[in-house]
């Protein structure tokens, strides 16, 4: 289980992709949704625990909950703005909290 850490880099490489690019959407969007589920198991197994990640954890619950287990490329592309909006509110709580990401 990689370190919260090295989880969070893993997932902001996500900002240098997109469904902009022809034939890349799917890529991307399944890359996103493995990228923000291995961070929220890297929180959950952070000494630091749960308590202290509540509210990142909080934001991929509610993604998870939407999704409801379909990962089809349909469904993901359906929730386009959810996935992308879940890491970018999860990056700006990173930033406020330097010590888990350095």
């Amino acid at each position: 289980m990689p370190q919260v850490r090295d989880a969070f880099s893993i997932l902001q490489a996500t900002y240098n992709d997109s469904c902009g690019s022809p034939g890349n959407c799917q890529y991307f969007l399944n890359r996103l949704l493995t990228n923000l589920d291995d961070l929220g198991k890297s929180m959950k197994a952070s000494p630091k625990g749960t308590a202290h990640f509540r509210q990142p954890l909080a934001w991929i619950g509610q993604m998870q909950t939407a999704l409801d287990g379909d990962f089809t490329f349909d469904n993901l592309h359906k929730h386009q703005s959810l996935l992308v909006t879940t890491r970018d509110k999860i990056n700006t709580w990173m930033q406020s909290y330097p010590d888990d990401y350095r």
